[in-house]
């Protein structure tokens, strides 16, 4: 037999060629008759010869046994009559069912007929649990226990039981039942029409809720689609629900496709959302403080319905949940608090009547005369109108209004203001000296400046304390543009200001500061710089008075044509007295590059004077010629002390020659070799005058060193003198010394020794003394512990003699009293009676056995005899 696709069928049949076939015990074979072409079956225990027309189609195979709570599937199963019994045909052979199925369940071993089949092999019963079912359906009509099934049908078999398979029915699935707890629900869904277990009837699709807590298994049409939980309610969460087609809510209020409602702790705890709605989400509570409003856009209204493109302010202390449709309008917002120089830009959305006024804007309305009075006493705002509230007032915006800005009183010192412009107007002004908030109508203005001037007004560089920086420290910071420009003009300075509007400059001399107006601009000086002087090299806001210098180089041309190049310097100032007319003072600013014009001016004037004269005469007198060409002559022809541009008023008060070097340079280096000539003589005098001086006073050096040396030598000879004295005496101490201190410490030495005796035969004495008195007190010691120790010992043996004693007398009265007296009387009688028994058994009335070698004592021994024979005879 083998198993294939789980249908147990026997093997490929193979003839068997013995002739004698032994069949076991519930075994079995097929037989062919091959003259009838037919098979019977021949079970065991049985030995089959076989025919010469049979063939045996497989060697003897096992009957097939289904044990308790198994079964199994034969296909193609033979026909039974009322009695079980197999049906044949007339040609012997049994009747098959065919393409029937047969399911056997426990039974006697049994074989296969030929043409069954095994479909299934033998499989356990399946057992049916308490809160599962098998969902079966019919593949056959047929009637069970009184009920007909037609094909097609599904039901369920419950447990607990086992489930006994039939052929007309298949097992579609496992159903288990599914536990429902508090706070939950299982949706379910027909698959066909029919009555739920709830005794309602259902349509094919149609979804419902099941929420009894317990175990529920569905019906054989019933299907669980999930398990709903409940959403749990509290004051703050409450549910967003949509429903999906009509029905009546919880609360038995009917409910249209596509409505949404809010479902909150009011109206129940726990929520199991039904089939016929969804939720949207959950909401979180909406809590505002004292202090905090919020705006709904399209609030719900007392209907019920959302109130589209509409809004309510909502203000604090409140909670509530916000409905469906519902929204907030920039969240949650503080209320306005504001305070003595804090004020709101407001602008009205819609026609509104205003009660909220103050009296600031009720006279500007009343200037204006354009303010109406409603009949209520408050001010009717029109869209698009704009008006300030300030504080201090704690404002929270209606919805008609919108807040446009939150404004704050700038304060400003008196060299501080700002640059504000009419939004209506368009005029700019500046605000100085004092705190001023902008209204409803105004703005801060920034005014821009040109890059040159915004970096010498960022660059903070002090115009006298960094005058060789041209570029000044570079720095991140950026310029307010809305505060009113200022800069600080230092002292003996003067800066220029041009107001483009009213065409007109001021010029503003220092120590002062200057504050522009919106239309004003500052002068920018460009000066000549560098040596030789460049145009355009320095930046200026303001020009230094004076006095004050500049350097410049030049070429002049002698008139034996020597070039030489001029390194001069002149002092200068301005000649304006402060405070200066207003013609003065535009003057000083009238010519641009003062320093290049002057410049250029004294250089054309140096190089006619120059041109004039020879180099020698020009070597030598080179200050007066220079002085006379730059500064002239006067009436008197003597040379001026300063030369005056009458143009800016600017005065030069002294040249300075810093160098004249050549151009040439044959020129060059002739004039350094005589002035290297001139030098070397210089130099070879003074060098031979320092050697007299060197060589007298070293003969002065050499006589005080003679003098020092003879000295010297007279005080060490005094000093060797007193050397002698002190060794002669230090000897004379040093043999006395010696040996005085020799006897005297030979005398201490035996004294030493002879304590040292003393002390030594003291010692041993007190020694030997101690040894002898340790050594008693040890004997003495010892013979004591030793007689305690005999006496311990003598004591313990003689304990342990009483106690063995009463312990042998124990031991003996308790063996008597355990033998009893009647029992020893017995024991002392055996002896002697065993031996006259065995005296009278061989006939011997008396005997004696010895060895020979002791003596006998014939009459006691017959005395002895005789006494025991009496006894025996009483």
């Amino acid at each position: 037999m083998s198993t294939k696709g789980g249908n147990r069928v026997p093997e490929q049949e193979v003839p068997v060629e013995a002739s004698i076939i032994r069949i076991p015990p519930h075994h079995y074979i097929h037989v062919l008759d091959q003259n009838t072409n037919i098979a019977r079956v021949e079970t065991g225990p049985l030995t089959y010869i076989r025919q010469d027309n049979e063939r045996v189609l497989f060697a003897p195979v096992r009957m097939i046994m289904v044990p308790p709570r198994h079964y199994c599937v034969i296909i193609n199963p033979v026909a039974r009559d009322d009695d079980d019994q197999v049906l044949f045909d007339q040609c012997g052979q049994a009747k098959l069912r065919h393409a029937d199925l047969e399911i056997r369940l426990t039974q006697d071993p049994f074989p296969l007929y030929p043409g069954e089949e095994m479909q299934q092999d033998v499989t356990p019963l399946q057992i049916v649990y308490p809160d599962t079912a098998l969902r079966l359906q019919a593949l056959l009509d047929f009637e069970e226990e009184g009920e007909k099934r037609v094909a097609g049908d599904e039901w369920l078999f419950e447990g607990p039981g086992t489930y006994i398979p039939r052929k007309e029915v298949v097992v579609l699935e496992t159903i288990k039942a599914t536990v429902i707890t508090e706070n939950q629900a299982i949706r379910l869904r027909a698959r066909k029409e029919g009555v739920g277990r709830d005794v309602v009837r259902r349509v094919t699709g149609e979804e419902w809720l099941v929420k009894k807590v317990g175990a529920y298994l569905p019906a054989a049409h019933e299907e669980v689609l999930d398990i709903v939980n409940a959403f749990i309610l509290t004051d703050k969460k409450a549910l967003h629900v949509r429903a999906l087609r009509p029905f009546k809510d919880a609360g038995g209020r009917n409910r249209r496709t596509g409505e949404e409602w809010l479902v909150t702790i009011a109206d129940r705890e726990a929520h199991i959302p039904s089939v016929a709605e969804e939720v949207v989400d959950v909401v979180n509570v909406t809590t505002l403080s004292s202090r905090q409003y919020c705006v709904i856009l399209d609030p719900v209204g007392p209907d019920g319905k959302p109130q589209l493109g509409q809004k309510r302010v909502v203000k604090g202390e409140r909670s509530f949940f916000l409905q469906p449709g519902e929204c907030l309008e920039h969240g949650i917002q503080d209320v306005y608090v504001l305070s003595e120089d804090e004020g709101l830009v407001l602008r009205a959305v819609e026609t509104f009547v205003d009660t909220e006024k103050q009296e600031e804007e009720e006279e500007e309305e009343q200037t204006a005369g354009r303010a109406k009075r409603s009949r209520t006493g408050g001010i009717v705002r029109r869209p698009g109108d704009r008006w300030m509230l300030r504080g201090p007032i704690e404002y929270v915006p209606p919805a008609t209004v919108e807040v446009l800005l939150k404004r704050q009183a700038i304060p400003l010192d008196e060299n501080e203001g700002i640059y504000v412009r009419d939004i209506k107007t368009g005029k700019v002004r500046a605000v100085m000296g004092h705190t001023y908030m902008l209204t409803q109508d105004e703005e801060l203005w920034q005014k821009e400046l040109p890059s040159n001037v915004e970096a010498l007004l960022m660059a903070a560089r002090d115009p006298l304390a960094d005058r060789s920086d041209r570029t000044g420290p570079s720095e991140n910071k950026q310029r307010d543009k809305t505060r009113v420009v200022s800069y600080r003009v230092p002292h003996n300075a003067a800066a220029q200001v041009y107001d483009y509007r009213e065409k007109k400059a001021r010029v503003v001399f220092g120590p002062d500061m200057v504050m522009l107006g919106p239309d004003e601009q500052f002068t920018v000086l460009s000066l000549s710089g560098d040596k030789p002087k460049r145009a355009n090299v320095i930046k200026a806001i303001c020009l230094l008075l004076g006095p004050d210098f500049f350097t410049d180089m030049i070429t002049i041309e002698t008139a034996d044509h020597a070039r030489l190049q001029l390194q001069l310097s002149y002092n200068w100032h301005f000649d304006i007295k402060v405070p200066a007319s207003p013609a003065d003072a535009a003057a000083v600013f009238s010519v641009p590059d003062f320093v290049g014009d002057a410049c250029k001016a004294i250089a054309s004037r140096i190089r006619g004077a120059v041109a004039s004269v020879q180099f020698d005469d020009f070597h030598k007198n080179s200050n007066r010629i220079i002085c006379s060409a730059v500064f002239g002559f006067d009436e008197k022809l003597a040379v001026r002390p300063s030369l005056r541009f009458s143009q800016n008023s600017l005065v030069i008060s002294s040249v300075d020659i810093q160098s004249v070097e050549p151009v040439d340079q044959r020129t060059r280096d002739a004039l350094q070799k005589s002035v290297q000539l001139a030098i070397e003589i210089t130099t070879n005098s003074q060098e031979a005058a320092a050697r007299h001086e060197a060589e007298r006073l070293e003969q002065e050096a050499r006589g005080k060193l003679e003098r020092q040396r003879i000295t010297d030598q007279a005080e060490a000879e005094r000093a060797r003198k007193e050397l002698l004295e002190l060794e002669a005496l230090s000897a004379a101490v040093e043999s006395t010394g010696a040996a005085k201190a020799e006897a005297q410490s030979r005398a201490e030495s035996a004294h030493i020794q002879g304590e040292a005796a003393v002390s030594e035969a003291k010692l041993k004495a007190e020694a030997q003394r101690i040894e002898a008195e340790a050594e008693l007190q040890r004997l003495s010691k010892a013979r004591e512990q030793e007689l305690n120790y005999k006496k311990e010992l003598d004591h313990l043996e003689l304990e342990k003699q009483e106690r063995m004693a009463q312990i042998e007398t124990q031991h003996f009265k308790e063996l008597v009293e355990s033998l009893g007296s009647s029992t020893l009387a017995e024991m002392a009688r055996a002896g002697p009676e065993l031996k006259v028994k065995l005296l009278q058994a061989l006939g011997l009335k008396s005997t004696i056995i010895t060895d020979g070698a002791s003596p006998i004592n014939l009459f006691t021994t017959a005395n002895g005899l005789l006494g025991a024979l009496q006894s025996l005879d009483q």
